[in-house]
């Protein structure tokens, strides 16, 4: 066990982490809040948000990483049998995609947490995380491999070992990730003119994921506190 230990340590040296300052951009005009009391409403909400902060979020992408695709494409998931979800991904061309569950949708209260959540997975694509997951997995999976080997492991326990790699490489800094979009997705809401501490709210009504290791997600109230931080930055 001690040698597992050894090689988990290793690999979370030789992943990458950097420091993020979400760049200043002009903010919009307020919007007008609305809480919603059926899913027409969620609906309506969440067409007003992506017609609002769609934009916004492009622009700060542009700013920030003008080598990136920041022409986003916002989609909804209308599949019955998927739990509450949101994610961002790239398509085949690189086009970075936002997708929402109708679940997902249904469950929030009001535009400010649909922005909140819409700005968080802008803030993925921004912050190149999909890149980075797969460095820091590949760097994890050599060193793991590397090791195996120097040790006079098997064949079958260098994949093991290359495999394990690469699951501690791709979560070493999952949560960390996640406070970075966090802090981005704030700048983002507020810019096109939501409030991400009622966005932020959004956390009180999902299970806490504690702060287990190499777990994918931080304490929910580590998060609210990167909100209001940054939201406490931003007005100075």
């Amino acid at each position: 066990m001690r040698w597992m230990f050894s090689l988990v340590a290793l690999a979370l040296m030789s992943c990458t982490v950097e420091t993020v300052q979400p760049v200043q951009v002009a903010a919009s005009a307020p919007v007008s809040r609305s809480s919603f009391t059926s899913a027409a409403d969620a609906e309506r909400g969440f067409a007003q948000v992506v017609s609002r902060l769609e934009p916004t979020a492009e622009s700060v992408c542009r700013q920030y990483q003008p080598q990136l695709n920041c022409d986003f494409k916002i989609v909804v998931d209308k599949r019955r049998n998927q739990p509450p979800n949101a994610y961002q991904s790239l398509d085949s061309s690189g086009r970075p995609v936002i997708t929402f569950t109708n679940a997902l949708i249904a469950d929030t209260r009001n535009t400010d947490e649909l922005a909140f959540v819409m700005g968080h997975e802008a803030a993925h694509h921004i912050q190149n995380h999909l890149a980075r997951q797969a460095q820091n997995a590949e760097a994890a999976a050599l060193v793991f491999a590397g090791l195996a080997t120097l040790t006079g492991g098997s064949a079958a326990d260098v994949a093991t070992a290359q495999e394990l790699g690469e699951f501690v490489g791709a979560r070493s800094y999952s949560k960390e990730f996640e406070l970075e979009a966090d802090e981005l997705g704030t700048v983002i809401a507020l810019r096109a003119g939501y409030d991400p501490l009622i966005g932020a709210q959004f956390f009180t009504r999902i299970p806490d994921p504690g702060n287990r290791f190499l777990g994918t997600h931080p304490p929910n109230g580590a998060r609210y506190n990167t909100v209001t931080a940054t939201v406490a930055r931003v007005k100075g």
